[in-house]
């Protein structure tokens, strides 16, 4: 999606009342989302579909994109030749920064992650910015020695603080804004939109907190 991209009008589709007067545009209808990640599940299943999957959320955001996710993947299983079994393990992540680097970042909920020892890994998130934590957490998971990690993410962010990584699976590529709806929030809020938006300055005060 390109940085001049101008978006929808938001009167061409129904979203919650309550958010009436908050929002710029959309950048990228639910419609086309879901369609999108379809795709997405089958360039997976090509990739990585021949054995068992261990798939990790990163909540929060990641949720929505995840639950879809493997919905489209059990789908292709269950009408394919060979079954893959796919469990899912939720994690959140919380990283401590300091000028200098990332500085630690702790791993919160999921199972004993020593059981990715020789497992197929795909990483689910929502939103790839500068590629920190991503680099972070992938750092962290090879101690456990899995046999292969990949990462989803719904979104990369183009922004000048990249470090250039980039996802194994993108969604789209997208300007460098703020954006809320499918499970991202902006303080909470926006999570039951189901279009991806961009958020309009009356909006962030509105629910600044």
């Amino acid at each position: 999606i390109m940085d001049d991209w101008p978006g929808y009008d938001l009167n061409l589709f129904t979203y919650p009342q309550h958010y009436y007067g908050d929002l710029e545009y959309v950048l990228i209808p639910h419609g086309i989302i879901v369609d999108r990640i379809e795709r997405l599940a089958k360039d997976i299943m090509k990739d990585i579909g021949y054995s068992d999957i261990m798939v990790l959320c990163v909540l929060k955001g990641g949720y929505k994109f995840c639950a879809d996710l493997v919905e489209h993947l059990k789908n292709i299983s269950r009408n394919s030749d060979r079954f893959v079994s796919m469990k899912v393990d939720f994690i959140r992540l919380k990283s401590y920064r300091n000028d200098q680097s990332m500085g630690e970042m702790q791993i919160i909920g999921g199972d004993d992650l020593s059981t990715l020892a020789g497992k197929n890994v795909l990483i689910v998130e929502d939103v790839v910015g500068t590629g920190r934590t991503m680099k972070a957490l992938l750092s962290n998971i090879a101690k456990y020695k899995p046999s292969m990690v990949k990462v989803a993410s719904l979104l990369v962010k183009r922004t000048p603080r990249s470090d250039g990584f980039r996802p194994d699976y993108a969604g789209f590529e997208i300007p460098n804004l703020f954006v809320v709806g499918y499970a991202l929030d902006y303080n909470e809020y926006f999570r039951d939109l189901n279009h991806i938006c961009v958020i309009n300055e009356h909006g962030k005060e509105k629910y600044r907190v």
